[in-house]
């Protein structure tokens, strides 16, 4: 366990990835400077054993599966570091991935964000990501609204940012991270370095986002979330009525295909309300 106040507080959920837990644990090991925190999000299968074999870290053990939000957010509030980062238990770090971030933010303390390039491992085969993941720095939140471009493995923040945007929103299942780079990105700049210092590893079963059709589906829900807040500027405001009409659009035509009427209504009156809202601003 790290001796005295650490600077920088490293979180792990994990549910069920015994098979794969330790070389993750491993990778945060070889870094230096940090508390490690691993969060058991009611595990099932051996990961208690795994973690018995760690004794320099701290382990929230909870007793039933509350979903990464709630384990994640288990971990910010035990935190002891001024620095966060979060590392998904099937992910991996490079050596020298929180040295390069904990430089950055030392050098820029008007910094609240950075976050790094990443290695791609789909079915333990290297793969380059697709044009629309591209990174990118400084105002980046017109560029979050399509997709999450933010791994929640790659990202350092100030823990203080947290008092201001608030946690992880745990009615979320998934696509919880677009939601809080979201509401970072529209007061914030993010920082990006241009090194691969993370594996992103998939293609497994387990993976949080082959268990949900229709993801939009969350991140419709974010959007209409930042358009009754009064965080946006007009321009911002005008992006995000755009996006939620786009992705509204598209889970119309994926709910008609499989019979789901009632739902593709809810999403047409979803249109049409925001759509007469944006007539009326202009």
């Amino acid at each position: 366990m790290f001796r005295g106040l650490p600077l920088v507080s490293v979180i792990i959920p994990t549910f069920n990835r015994a098979y794969c837990l330790a070389e993750t644990i491993h990778s945060v090991l070889t870094q230096s400077g940090f508390e490690l925190i691993v969060v058991d999000d009611g595990s099932t299968d051996d990961t208690q054993k795994v973690l018995k074999n760690f004794s320099d870290i701290r382990v929230i053990h909870l007793r039933e599966n509350r979903g990464v939000s709630y384990a994640r957010n288990r971990g910010i509030e035990e935190a002891r570091g001024s620095l966060i980062c979060f590392l998904d238990s099937d992910d991996l770090w490079e050596e020298g991935k929180l040295g390069a971030q904990v430089q950055w933010m030392q050098d820029h303390p008007e910094c609240q964000a950075v976050y790094t390039d990443e290695k791609w491992i789909r079915n333990g085969v290297r793969v380059n990501p697709m044009n629309k993941h591209q990174k990118y720095s400084g105002d980046i939140f017109k560029q979050c609204l399509p997709l999450c471009i933010v791994s929640p493995s790659s990202v350092m923040l100030r823990k203080s940012v947290f008092d201001e945007v608030g946690l992880f929103d745990e009615s979320m299942p998934v696509c919880e991270d677009y939601d809080l780079w979201l509401r970072i990105a529209v007061r914030y700049p993010f920082k990006f370095l241009d090194d691969k210092l993370i594996v992103k590893r998939g293609g497994h079963e387990d993976q949080l986002s082959r268990r949900y059709w229709g993801m939009d589906r969350w991140r419709v829900y974010s959007l209409e979330k930042l358009l009754q807040g009064n965080d946006l500027s007009l321009e911002q405001r005008d992006w995000v009525v755009d996006m939620l009409i786009e992705k509204s659009r598209i889970l119309i035509l994926g709910f008609e295909k499989r019979g789901k009427i009632k739902e593709a209504e809810d999403y047409r009156n979803l249109v049409a309300t925001y759509s007469r809202n944006d007539e009326l601003i202009n």
